[in-house]
């Protein structure tokens, strides 16, 4: 294998960078990206009846948002719980959006990788092609083991730029849906809990009609 690698000539360097820095990529985003650590289970139930029990303190709210991400966007809720549910749903938005670019960390960095792996790979081609270009030129058509090591050097770059883009445009479209996936979740559990507050103000607003009903039912 590395008889191999050293036949592609320098250009395997930078590959092989890429390959180290997209593996670490893959290995931290699947950690990170966990869905108990993303969204800890039983989290928007508990959070919903904090608000129902108005058990809300400055306290709760700080361990909150340093929770999860879906307790950072649930504890942005709950910060302006008193306001209109219009002000609720643009500080979530707020809060969502630098949330998800978290979530997103070294997307983009993975991206880049897929999409330049294989131009390295044809970089390293086309030296290995100007090698053998040069060779011939130097000993004529008459020694093939010169122009062997040109054709050699420019498939074994191609076929590394390959191995390093394809998994690496994989997992990317596959990190990208799953942070969408999240951030769909993230939202339901939102909702949920901006309905218990507007719920519980309307309740506040309205005592008679609110009592009527609940007597009602």
């Amino acid at each position: 294998m590395l008889e191999l690698l050293m036949a592609g000539g320098w250009a395997m360097l930078p590959i092989l960078l890429c390959s180290a820095v997209a593996l670490a990529i893959v290995l931290e985003r699947f950690w990170t990206l966990r869905h108990k650590a993303v969204l800890p289970p039983g989290l928007g139930a508990e959070v919903r009846e904090w608000a129902r029990s108005r058990k809300l303190d400055p306290e709760h709210l700080a361990a909150l948002s340093t929770n999860s991400p879906l307790g950072a966007v649930l504890a942005a809720a709950l910060a302006v719980r008193n306001r209109p549910r219009e002000v609720i749903k643009e500080r979530v938005e707020d809060t969502g959006r630098h949330v998800v670019h978290r979530l997103e960390r070294f997307l983009g960095t993975l991206g880049t990788i897929a999409l330049i792996g294989p131009l390295l790979g044809l970089l390293g081609t086309v030296f290995g092609l100007i090698r053998m270009f040069l060779a011939v030129m130097v000993s004529g058509v008459g020694d093939p083991m010169k122009m062997a090591g040109g054709i050699g050097e420019a498939l074994v770059c191609t076929a590394a730029g390959l191995c390093v883009a394809i998994p690496a445009y994989v997992f990317h479209r596959y990190f990208r849906g799953r942070v969408a996936s999240l951030a769909v979740e993230m939202e339901r559990e939102v909702f949920l809990l901006t309905d218990e507050l507007t719920a519980g103000s309307e309740i506040a607003s309205n005592p008679g009609p609110a009592r009527v009903a609940l007597a009602a039912g």
